[in-house]
């Protein structure tokens, strides 16, 4: 198990350029990929977004892997007043020049590195990546991390993004998605081969119990600590999460991230006065992380039945709370239920019933045996549900592609 799943080069493979939509300070899933990869020989390069003061332009976090950053202000928070930027015609405007520009420099510095393969991450930067590719004259990688056209938040571009990947999706020369459901849908939306699956598994990482989490917040009682980690967006289930709050006394509910719905969990926390026992921390870094998790007792992820994207999610959250060993309570929905009831992880409720999902956390909070029960099932499945065991098809898909790519190269 491990690093020993993929076969190590002591010469580079070729040259890879991956592009993600974000600043690349925390996708879990995209360094494992490009970890993966630099491990097994190849030379990784990312190309992101800046963020102002905060992100270098150039930065290799470890060896065979290099970020680049381009754009100015990406990073600037969305919500602002309009009245302090112009008009929202305005700002709306000016948010279309400097994504477009973003994406130019971009495409031009894919196009530059001189890479072998490039990998699209998510539908944001796939017409980017294709003319890049297509310039390059360089395969085309296309991993979808989400179904974009039934989507929390993208409801108003299904109809462009479907075209997109309907276009774009069949020239790709490999494909990748995370769920089994997910990559049935694209097979059959797009007449495509099956993607193939790479779940967002974390890393193996053996982290010990800690009270990290009761120690930064001082928690005095020493009630079990309900988790939830990830972002705080609507869709997730997170207000019935609160609420659910309300009927399970003594535990802490700990949320760990940010996102839009932030302000709103706050206020109903307040509204309802669980202020003691229902907490928050903002995000934190991806290498911090499993230690918090780990500090914790139990693991929630109540995502809702909104659109298809959750319908077929897996979830990376509930692979987390297995890696460090936490029993968890999950929306029943069909590809969590699966890793739920395949390893004997938790207690699975209907999503959107709030009773249903504070009388399953009020059975773990109440009995020691029961978590105790989970856990060590956790443990053992940990063994199996993590990065490493999955790791080596990614290796392979790129040693079927890479044949191909030096063909191109050799006819530049």
């Amino acid at each position: 198990m491990g690093r020993d799943n993929v076969v190590f080069a002591v010469t580079s493979k070729g040259r890879v350029g991956m592009l993600v939509w974000n600043t690349f300070l925390n996708d879990a899933r995209v360094l494992n990929e490009a970890r993966t990869l630099a491990r097994g020989g190849y030379q990784v390069t990312i190309h992101a977004l800046a963020l102002p003061g905060v992100t270098p332009l150039i930065d290799t976090p470890e060896s065979g892997i290099t970020v680049r950053r381009c754009g100015g202000g990406q990073g600037r928070k969305q919500g602002r007043s309009d009245s302090r930027h112009g008009s929202t015609r305005l700002v709306l405007l000016w948010q279309a020049v400097n994504r477009s520009f973003a994406l130019l420099q971009m495409c031009w510095a894919a196009i530059t590195s001189r890479p072998d393969i490039l990998h699209a991450h998510d539908v944001n930067v796939l017409p980017t990546a294709w003319l890049a590719a297509k310039i390059a004259r360089v395969p085309l990688v296309y991993d979808a991390h989400e179904i974009s056209t039934d989507r929390e938040g993208y409801q108003a571009f299904r109809g462009l993004v479907g075209w997109l990947e309907k276009k774009l999706m069949p020239r790709a020369a490999g494909t990748i998605t995370t769920t089994d459901a997910r990559a049935k849908f694209f097979a059959r939306a797009y007449g495509i081969p099956r993607p193939l699956v790479l779940q967002n598994r974390p890393r193996l990482v053996k982290v010990e119990g800690s009270n990290r989490i009761r120690e930064e917040l001082g928690l005095s009682e020493p009630w079990p600590i309900v988790l939830y980690q990830g972002g705080l967006q609507p869709g997730r289930g997170l207000p019935r999460l609160v609420e659910a709050a309300a009927s399970v006394p003594n535990a802490y509910f700990v949320f760990i991230g940010g996102g839009r719905q932030a302000a709103e969990l706050h206020e109903l926390t307040a509204e309802l006065g669980l202020e003691e026992r229902v907490r928050f921390i903002p995000t934190v870094a991806l290498s911090e992380l499993p230690s918090y998790t780990a500090s914790a007792d139990i693991g929630v992820q109540p995502i809702e039945n909104t659109c298809l994207n959750h319908f077929t999610t897996d979830s990376n959250k509930l692979f987390e709370y297995v890696i460090a060993g936490l029993p968890v309570v999950a929306s029943q929905l069909p590809e969590i239920g699966k890793v739920v009831r395949n390893h004997d992880l938790g207690l699975l409720v209907p999503p959107g019933d709030t009773a249903a999902l504070a009388n399953a956390i009020q059975r773990l909070v109440e009995s020691a045996e029961l978590r105790a029960y989970y856990r060590a099932k956790a443990e053992l499945a940990a063994e199996s549900l993590n990065w490493e065991t999955q790791e080596q098809a990614l290796v392979e898909l790129y040693e079927r592609i890479l044949p191909v790519s030096r063909v191109a190269r050799e006819g530049r």
